[in-house]
């Protein structure tokens, strides 16, 4: 069985990104759950398998190492596909990722007072919470996504409330079964 796109691929491969404190990790879970993919969340990844070449003691994060990361995810994308397993990969950026890896990009976005509380309630220094509280105001993940990708797969949804996540799940199950019809 093969699909429009010559990939062979049977099921869709969707990265559900944004700011981090949006629900991304959530939404990803429980979209794979919802339809039988495989979830990967890539933060968990890059410290599974120490992808990273360093700390920023400033920013209180890990540096990344982008080519052992693409790495090790390619291998597992293309597990995935020889099995007949769509994807649903969440992370907080996206350029960095080949455009053949995915079908839908889902972007979260999340009001700032709703992602404010939800960083303050992960310990985010101020320093980190306030750049992220900045990237969410200015779109940069969105902008980015627009960018990196064909608009057409690009879409931005709220992530506020649990009846948002819920929509969002929905809206990616109605999209999954199409995208299997299309590509059967």
């Amino acid at each position: 069985m093969s699909d429009s796109d010559g990939t062979g691929r049977k099921r869709p491969n969707i990265l559900v990104t944004g700011t981090p404190g949006v629900g991304k990790t959530a939404t990803a879970s429980l979209i794979a759950e919802t339809m039988g993919l495989k979830h990967i969340n890539v933060g968990e990844v890059i410290s599974q398998h120490k992808c990273y070449d360093g700390y920023d003691d400033a920013l209180d994060t890990h540096i990344l190492d982008e080519d052992k990361l693409l790495d090790l995810m390619e291998g597992i994308f293309e597990e995935c596909a020889d099995e007949g397993t769509g994807i649903v990969a969440d992370y907080h950026s996206c350029e960095l990722f080949p455009e053949r890896w995915f079908d839908l990009i889902l972007v979260l976005r999340a009001k700032t007072d709703v992602l404010f509380d939800r960083l303050t309630e992960r310990g985010y220094v101020e320093k980190k919470r306030s750049d992220n509280l900045e990237a969410e105001i200015m779109q940069v993940v969105l902008d980015e996504a627009l960018e990196s990708y064909d608009v057409e797969i690009v879409h931005e949804v709220p992530s506020n409330t649990m009846e948002d996540m819920e929509s969002n799940v929905e809206r990616c199950r109605l999209w999954i079964e199409q995208w299997i019809v299309n590509n059967s």
